[in-house]
């Protein structure tokens, strides 16, 4: 599984991707938390607010970050 955060870097940013690592080890799921910072490749998702959430190259939302609880949801479901 490959989870990126789409983002250049703001608080927000910082926050999902460390929340994705969390999650990953917690539900023990092989995977890599891939930061995307180039702003062609964010829009190209089609993100206009950043942090971007993209799960295996499915855009799963953005422009905030979501709870632990939605967040580890989300990955189960996508896993």
């Amino acid at each position: 599984m490959v989870i990126k955060v789409l983002g250049t870097g703001c608080a927000n940013c910082v926050r999902l991707k460390e929340l994705a690592n969390a999650v990953i080890q917690e539900l023990d799921i092989e995977g890599e938390v891939v930061e995307v910072t180039d702003i062609s490749t964010i829009m190209g998702y089609g993100v206009t607010a950043t942090p971007g959430l993209v799960i295996d190259e499915k855009l799963i939302g953005y422009g905030g970050v979501p709870s632990k609880a939605q967040l580890t949801s989300l990955v189960q479901q996508a896993a």
